[in-house]
């Protein structure tokens, strides 16, 4: 074939979120003389990903963040957008506040429309969260396709019968799991650079947001602290709660046992030198995180919020998010003595959570549904 057909992807920003995470995977793994991805982000700023992006071929855009006073106006960039723009056939959404507006407007212009949703529920107040729901609800009649995380991903968004519609399809957060497998050598030289050879090192992954629950988690460690001193937490993450979140460590005294990398590129390394992963969050469209944590070979303590497609192997234990502290602190001290890590690569891959199977499916639904 000649040049690649290009898929528009829609999101808010193109910063290392779960969404966002998964598209990246996707679009590295994915056979770029087929198919190009560009993007569309509700922001001026520059993101994490908008380098390697451009650099992978891709195109973005920016288009203004909906704030309800400029609806009028927010339609007339789509529109103006796609006028401008018709080489695109294909948009996918992963940005759901507004997707019953864009993508509307994209079907006018003759695109297929797919959205997709990462999330089993909505930030903000009750009557944020119901305004944001009367915004969302017309998005399953909208679409052409229905794509989820996972089933109850799928089932908050789109209703609880959409698992029996024929346009709905679980997309997994696949990974390259190769590329996460235990390497004793990463480990060692890991924890060298960060200087806790010999420590017990609990770590997170995740931003620093509401849903991550990082308040609670400090909460835990600090107990933790209190029956092992040689305990170091590793966040990997940022966000707009880290400020909060550093007092909170200030407060407690425990600057010099919480290590904080800010956002990182290489993930798969720093999940080498961690002991236990731990996961608290309020809720999860699926935890990709703990795909990711799995697949190095790592303990799992988690919330009973992560939906049931996360649990791959048995290194995941779930906690009732109610449960207070010390029953955290006990199941994460279980691991202090130590284990053997192993090789997870079979059962990951046997769960469907392999990159290369995922790209496979979405590129054949791609070019199948491309319309000249």
């Amino acid at each position: 074939m000649g040049k690649p057909i290009r898929v528009l992807h829609v999101l808010g920003t193109l910063n290392r979120g779960g969404a966002e995470t998964m598209i990246m995977n996707i679009y590295h793994n994915i056979d770029r003389s087929k198919i190009q991805f560009d993007f569309i982000k509700h922001t001026n700023k520059k993101c994490d990903y908008d380098d390697e992006i451009i650099k992978l071929g891709g195109k973005i855009y920016s288009i203004p963040r909906y704030t309800g006073k400029n609806h009028l106006k927010y339609i007339e960039s789509w529109n103006d957008f796609f006028n401008s723009h018709t080489e695109y056939k294909i948009i996918h959404g992963h940005m759901r506040s507004t997707a019953a507006i864009y993508l509307k407007i994209a079907k006018k212009h003759g695109l297929l429309t797919i959205a997709h949703s990462h999330s089993i529920a909505s930030r903000g107040n009750k009557l944020q969260q119901f305004i944001k729901y009367i915004m969302q609800l017309p998005i399953r009649y909208t679409a052409d396709y229905l794509f989820a995380c996972s089933e109850q991903a799928g089932k908050w968004l789109f209703g609880k019968n959409v698992i029996n519609k024929n346009n709905f399809n679980v997309i997994k957060n696949a990974i390259d799991i190769e590329k996460y497998l235990f390497n004793q050598s990463k480990r060692n030289e890991m924890r060298k650079t960060l200087n806790i050879e010999d420590k017990f090192v609990v770590g997170h992954v995740g931003s620093f947001t509401y849903p991550k629950n990082h308040k609670f988690l400090i909460e835990v460690f600090n107990e933790i602290q209190k029956q092992n001193r040689a305990t170091i937490l590793l966040l990997i993450g940022d966000g707009e709660l880290r400020s909060q979140i550093e007092k909170q460590i200030s407060d407690l005294g425990l600057e010099d046992k919480v290590i904080l990398t800010g956002t990182v590129s290489n993930v798969n390394e720093y999940l080498q030198a961690m002991d236990v992963f731990v996961f608290p969050s309020i809720f999860e469209g699926l935890g990709i995180a703990v795909i990711e944590a799995q697949a190095a070979g790592l303990p799992c303590v988690v919330a009973d919020t992560i939906p049931e497609e996360a649990y791959l192997t048995d290194l995941i234990e779930s906690i009732p998010l109610t449960a207070k502290e010390d029953l955290w602190t006990e199941q994460i001290l279980k691991y202090n003595d130590g284990y053997e890590r192993r090789n997870t690569y079979e059962e990951v891959k046997s769960k469907g959570y392999d990159i290369y199977e995922t790209n496979q499916w979405l590129e054949e639904f791609y070019l199948k549904n491309w319309r000249e």
